[in-house]
């Protein structure tokens, strides 16, 4: 019985050899630059090497390693990635739009009701109090403290 990836030819194979050398390449280079560290600026910088340095390592042993370099030559597969920023970057804009207060009203007879203008200045005048607060604000409030 044949493992996977048996049938995938010297190509395949070479492009296997290939990112582990570089992975383990990458690996071995950081190590000895994190031991210099050591040697400069003692232990915490010298750790803090080693951990990055083996990041390669890792990505190599995971597949992530075949999965970077078959997205660099594979168009679809930008696209994706491409379409997963542009929800990042949504989902990052609508958190600020709400922290923010910018969120458009439903239309219908909510806002005929809610006065327009006048009643969305009014209520940025009036601060919200939250509901956790109100009686520590009600005890400052008789004791003259605000």
């Amino acid at each position: 019985m044949e493992g996977p990836g048996a049938h995938e030819g010297k190509a395949g194979a070479m492009s296997d050899v290939l990112l582990f050398t570089i992975s383990m390449g990458v690996t071995v280079l950081g190590l000895a630059v994190s031991w210099a560290a050591y040697r400069r600026r003692g232990a915490a910088s010298a750790l803090r090497g080693a951990g990055w340095s083996l990041v390669p390592a890792g990505a190599y042993f995971t597949g992530f390693t075949e999965f970077a370099a078959n997205l660099v030559l594979n168009p679809l597969k930008w696209a994706g990635v491409g379409v997963l920023a542009l929800a990042g970057v949504l989902y990052v804009v609508s958190g600020v739009m709400l922290r923010r207060g910018a969120v458009d009203p439903a239309p219908g007879p909510k806002r005929a009701a809610g006065g327009g203008r006048k009643a969305v200045e009014h209520r940025a005048a009036t601060p919200a109090v939250d509901p956790d607060l109100a009686d520590i604000e009600e005890i400052l409030r008789r004791r003259g403290i605000s």
